[in-house]
């Protein structure tokens, strides 16, 4: 910064000897004075003092040119791009001649402020200067197509209706120090961030939602910080991971390695490094985990790669640990840096940096969507104001899939970088995320049980999320819109629990909390089959009920020694006989396909109950849905 702002003087003294109108050597030795004093100011970062004294010699003489491009270029350093376009404008119109090489600068503040096509006009003017040398030359093409980026997607893009107005998370949250790298949990519920105490030590801190508004942050408790540097985290959706960066540490295996810390009763635990393949000599970073915890993202410079940093995936293994990371391609990772990506709850949609992708200028946010075939779709640029010429950092999104959370040094920051939210332009949302929490148990001892919960797709019948609980036999899944799920939870030994959630047509506003009790392999023992459907009056199994078919097959293969009884039932319309007879041929349909699959007639019995024994009251369209279902007992 003072580099830039001396280079500005002695540009403009260089060109006393064009001769134009406008001569330094004139200016009143007053006015000199206090822009020296001004300049001195602005090479120590005292901005505002720089300024006021910039406007005394102003007043002393209005024609100090010198004066107007370095309070342009003030201006510009505190981003108040209107009032850096205007001071430049003012030169101009003191002397075009004298002033000319600073329309580069003048076209980098036009676009800081969102005058694209104006922007692209200054930098073409710049350009057209025969006398550059080539490092200017480089400098302006590079703005330039920058400038030409941003006015396209100006034409291809409706966004004059969207209202960018970032809010300060306020005094609970922010401080003098420097805050960023936020992460919340799927509840939005709990934020945290990283603090840069004193400007040298990075800690992280945690706030939690009461009421609507954020407690006041405090250091995270148990053995997560220590005197290195934590930063760049990622809490878990469930809160109960935190994955973080922590570089130059003793038990380090490069420069900047992946810890995992756990959410205990007595607070985080002592992060963990967690190692090979993952760690290397080189340099990981910026990691980001899956809502299921299954696959972690993360940024390295490992060689191998398509440039400097790319991004990365792993997946965890049944053994708990992680495998060979795999590269995410070239429709993600570039010539130059990718990093700090962001995967949603939708488990769809990820958001992340890039440098060497086409934007507005430096690091820009894009985002990718994930495709039925596991690969990611071409990348979109999130587009001003979201993006700038300077540098974008981490981002993160709700699973409202509308607020998003950032760092930012706006003019109301508390000191440097502070955290922001803000809501999110409607194209680049990722799909609005609801979820399932509770507790699995013991249904006869009440005694949690860890257990497997599976999130299944029931048209394309593949498995999107598959969770493990913690101990305690708490879970917690997500549940994008737009799709109808299969909802099972496994244990061997026990019955599985189904459900599912027609979301595909039905989008709620509400989330669940279930409570799952298992019912022990044993006589008399029963579930509910609900992924089992029929068309309306029909027996013939839908291939949507596949999924849940395939789990029963499961069941007993596990339990050799099992027979079981299945039943159909319907609701009370329509006859009785009809509805005796409906409900049997669907529980024989059942059987049926256990058959095809491998299961001894021997060990499957059929039957058939009609309306005969109703769970609800058939007088509701929800107590007849109820009432037409398939049970599985253990005879």
């Amino acid at each position: 910064m003072k580099y830039r702002i001396i280079i500005l003087f002695y540009i403009g003294c260089v060109n006393i000897c064009w001769g134009q109108q406008y001569n330094p050597e004139k200016v009143s030795k007053k006015a000199v004075n206090f822009y020296n004093l001004g300049l001195d100011q602005a090479q120590n970062g005292n901005y505002k003092e720089a300024l006021a004294f910039m406007e005394k010699a102003i007043q002393q003489d209005e024609g100090f040119v010198d004066a107007w491009l370095t309070r342009a270029g003030i201006y510009g350093e505190m981003k108040q791009y209107e009032n850096c376009v205007a001071a430049y404008e003012t030169a101009f119109a003191r002397d075009l001649q004298y002033s000319k090489d600073y329309k580069l600068p003048y076209a980098i503040n036009l676009a800081g402020a969102g005058h694209f096509q104006k922007a692209l006009d200054a930098v073409n003017e710049f350009l057209s200067n025969p006398n550059l040398n080539s490092q200017s030359i480089k400098a302006g093409e590079y703005r330039k197509r920058c400038f030409e980026f941003a006015v396209q997607y100006d034409k291809d893009h409706d966004t004059k209706q969207y209202v960018f107005a970032p809010r300060n998370a306020g005094d609970s949250i922010n401080t003098a120090d420097l805050e960023y790298y936020p992460s919340v949990t799927i509840d939005d519920s709990t934020l945290v961030f990283t603090r840069r105490l004193k400007g040298m030590n990075e800690d992280f801190f945690v706030s939690t939602r009461k009421g609507g508004a954020w407690t006041k942050a405090r250091g995270m408790d148990g053995d997560i910080n220590s005197n290195f540097n934590e930063g760049a985290q990622n809490i878990s959706q469930d809160g109960e991971w935190l994955i973080f960066t922590g570089c130059n540490f003793p038990e380090g295996l490069g420069s900047c390695d992946l810890f995992l810390s756990l959410r205990t009763k007595k607070g985080w635990s002592s992060p963990e490094n967690i190692g090979s393949p993952v760690n290397t000599e080189f340099w990981e970073s910026s990691p980001c985990l899956s809502p299921d915890k299954r696959e972690l993202y993360f940024s390295s410079n490992r060689p191998g790669g398509y440039g400097g940093k790319d991004i990365y995936v792993t997946h965890r293994m049944p053994n708990g640990q992680w495998g060979a990371p795999e590269n995410l391609g070239p429709k993600i990772n570039t010539a130059g840096d990718e990093s700090c990506p962001f995967i949603h709850a939708d488990n769809q949609t990820m958001y992340f940096t890039s440098n060497g992708l086409t934007g507005y200028g430096g690091d820009d946010l894009f985002l990718a969507r994930r495709q039925p075939d596991g690969g990611w779709d071409s990348v979109t640029n999130l587009g001003y104001p979201l993006n700038t010429t300077d540098n974008e950092g981490s981002l993160v999104v709700a699973a409202d899939g509308k607020t998003a959370y950032y760092a930012s040094d706006r003019a109301d920051t508390r000191g440097g970088l502070d955290i922001y939210s803000f809501e999110m332009r409607e194209d680049i949302r990722p799909s609005k995320t609801l979820w399932v929490k509770g507790n699995v148990y013991d249904k006869k001892t009440g005694k949690g049980l860890p257990s497997a919960v599976e999130l299944i797709d029931i048209a394309a019948e593949k498995t999107l999320q598959k969770v493990q609980t913690n101990e305690s036999g708490d879970y917690l899944i997500t549940l994008p819109l737009g799709k109808d799920y299969a909802f099972n939870v496994n244990r061997k030994g026990y019955l599985f629990y189904s459900r599912n959630f027609p979301f595909r047509t039905a989008p709620v506003d509400s989330t669940y909390t279930i409570n799952i009790g298992l019912q022990p392999v044993e006589a008399n023992a029963s579930v509910v089959l609900n992924n089992i459907f029929f068309d309306v009056n029909q027996y013939e199994l839908k291939t949507e009920s596949i999924s849940e078919l395939d789990k029963v097959v499961e069941l007993l293969n596990d339990n050799p020694g099992v027979k079981i009884l299945i039943s159909g039932h319907t609701d009370n319309k329509g006859k009785a006989t009809d509805n005796l007879k409906l409900s049997e041929n669907r529980a024989k349909s059942v059987v049926n396909y256990l058959i095809a699959k491998g299961i001894e007639v021997s060990r499957l019995q059929y039957k058939g109950f009609g309306s005969t024994r109703a769970v609800a009251d058939n007088a509701t369209e929800e107590g007849r849905a109820q009432n037409r279902r398939t049970e599985l007992t253990i005879l």
